[in-house]
């Protein structure tokens, strides 16, 4: 993301803002992710805790993020998005969007799937024509999580969990691994092939976020997000995620 003097674009609730500040956009991708506390934000970013309680409170006002009380201790509080990065010039992804076209024009395409390489190269064309589709995911995968919940029937994690991985296996949507239970920790395989199509840059992910958060929205009456605890690139065969109660 853009981590220098260019404009990023930012959607919110009250309209569509624009940033130059190079702090604040950092602050802001930083969470992407998920939730992170101010100490965490202070250390991500290098600066002095009086130029990022500044910061914060600028991005608070903008309706571009929110704090909630930490979960894990009363006394402090967490920061999370409220906004979608829409633009940024430096994440233009031509080269992906080009091989990706490649491929589809290949006899390879049918080896896996036509609909999954062009749902892929639609991702990869967002960002070879400046848009950041992560956050557009996420909310598209919120959604798809939401109306997801209606072939669940269970309420309790446990049994979610189970009725959910039975889902994606019968319906090819990929397959994960419960690594804890308290709080859940997921790690998401393969979620629509994107570890089978061979373009390194990964785009998935935050879809998946998203599809995850809708599902336990919905089915547990509250609020949470769930936090990629790693970073997820060509060399990593899984994405992990873990759910904080908001």
């Amino acid at each position: 993301m853009n981590n220098g003097d260019n404009t990023a674009i930012f959607s919110t609730d009250i309209g569509v803002i624009a940033l130059n500040g190079s702090v604040k956009i950092k602050i802001l991708d930083f969470l992407k992710t998920g939730c992170k506390s101010f100490d965490e934000i202070v250390q991500h970013t290098g600066k002095a805790k009086s130029t990022i309680s500044v910061h914060l409170n600028d991005l608070k006002s903008q309706n571009l993020l929110e704090e909630a009380i930490d979960s894990k201790d009363k006394r402090k509080k967490v920061y999370y998005l409220r906004c979608q990065y829409v633009a940024c010039s430096q994440e233009p992804g031509m080269k992906h969007y080009n091989e990706m076209l490649d491929l589809i024009s290949s006899p390879d395409v049918h080896s896996f799937g036509c609909l999954k390489c062009l749902f892929h190269a639609i991702q990869y064309g967002f960002r070879a024509h400046g848009v950041n589709c992560d956050p557009i995911m996420r909310k598209i995968g919120n959604d798809i999580g939401n109306s997801l919940s209606n072939n669940i029937t269970s309420q309790e994690p446990a049994s979610i969990l189970q009725e959910m991985l039975n889902f994606w296996e019968n319906n090819d949507i990929g397959s994960f691994t419960i690594l804890e239970d308290d709080p859940i920790k997921l790690a998401v395989n393969n979620f629509f092939d994107c570890r089978s199509i061979p373009i390194k840059e990964k785009t998935l992910c935050s879809f998946a976020q998203g599809v995850l958060e809708g599902v336990f929205r919905a089915k547990m009456g509250k609020e949470c997000v769930m936090q990629m605890v790693c970073k997820c690139d060509d060399t990593c065969d899984h994405c992990i995620f873990q759910m904080i109660k908001l």
